[in-house]
């Protein structure tokens, strides 16, 4: 091989004296490239330049710091999303062959044995996240130029899709066997399909109860979320806007959910609230709190609403 592109610009790499040598030229000019590889070739043909020492890879365990400081970069402000890259990260380096091992030396037959391992004590979709990070750090150490390429790693097959929906029936016991604040967000979910996080973000300041425009309900500002189009205005329902006129009465806190200290809370919290009541009201695993909101969107497509609702919906959209 000569000269070769990467992303824009042209790497040359030869074997001289039995050894590779393989650098970047810096030029998007291919006939440039090439004169600075034969240049490179000259110059070590006359002993003016030395075979430099290979630059050191590093670890996936040395890596990883670099990876996290990355990652608190480009999703600061979402503490949830830079929380789950790290605990993917974690599980990734409780595998020591995975940790001790040079990034240009995890291959196909590594990322097998990774698997392996982890089949079988977790679910398919735990794995493919944790697949996800791996992939995903291996890119930024290729943009990095820390590694020449990155292996293809595929996702495992058979991954559940927790599609659950409440019945009426289920909706109105989930609702009267709920503690609180379960109960009040279970609703809020329902009425409104906003995702969990979005729902416990919620601050008194983005409730506006008083109906405008001639409208007879209020609405709810979603300030961020999950995706581009989660910044986003939310009718209130009947339902959904009496519940939060009670909240108000009694509330000391500048967040609509808030616990003992005042405080948002938090997602795990409400999680193991769903889950005891799901086991006290026999449903099944895949009726996960996602559930609630994912009830709501499929509620408006057998409804059938006006197209402005499910233009919302498809805006709101998993």
């Amino acid at each position: 091989m000569a000269i070769y592109k990467r992303g824009n610009v042209y790497w040359y790499q030869f074997v001289f004296n039995g050894e590779r040598v393989q650098c970047s030229t810096k030029q998007g000019n291919p006939r440039v490239a090439r004169q600075i590889e034969a240049a490179q070739k000259t110059r070590l043909a006359k002993g003016e330049a030395g075979i430099e020492t290979p630059k050191k890879v590093p670890t996936l365990q040395e890596f990883g710091p670099k990876f996290k400081a990355e990652i608190k970069v480009h999703c600061a402000g979402k503490p949830r999303t830079i929380a789950f890259w790290e605990q993917k990260l974690v599980r990734l380096l409780e595998f020591q062959p995975l940790a001790s091992a040079p990034l240009d030396k995890i291959n196909k037959a590594l990322i097998a044995s990774y698997v392996q391992r982890r089949h079988g004590k977790v679910a398919v979709a735990t794995i493919n996240r944790e697949l996800a990070t791996l992939r995903r750090i291996l890119y930024l150490a290729h943009d990095w130029n820390e590694i020449a390429a990155v292996p293809r790693i595929k996702m495992l097959k058979g991954e559940r899709s927790r599609d659950f929906v409440l019945s009426h029936q289920q909706e109105k016991v989930y609702s009267e066997t709920a503690p609180q604040p379960l109960r009040d967000v279970a609703l809020l979910l329902l009425e409104t399909g906003l995702r969990l996080g979005e729902a416990l973000a919620l601050k008194w300041t983005d409730i506006e109860l008083d109906a405008a425009n001639g409208k007879k309900l209020g609405y709810l500002f979603v300030r961020e979320g999950k995706s581009k189009n989660a910044r986003r205005h939310v009718s209130l329902t009947s339902r959904a806007q009496g519940m939060l006129v009670n909240r108000s009465l009694g509330s000391k806190s500048e967040y609509v959910f808030a616990n003992y200290a005042g405080k948002p809370y938090l997602v795990t919290s409400l999680d193991h609230l769903h889950k005891k009541v799901r086991g006290d009201l026999q449903l099944p695993k895949d009726c996960v709190i996602h559930s609630l909101r994912h009830t709501f969107l499929t509620g408006l497509v057998k409804l059938a609403q006006m197209p402005s609702l499910l233009r919302r919906s498809r805006v709101m959209a998993a």
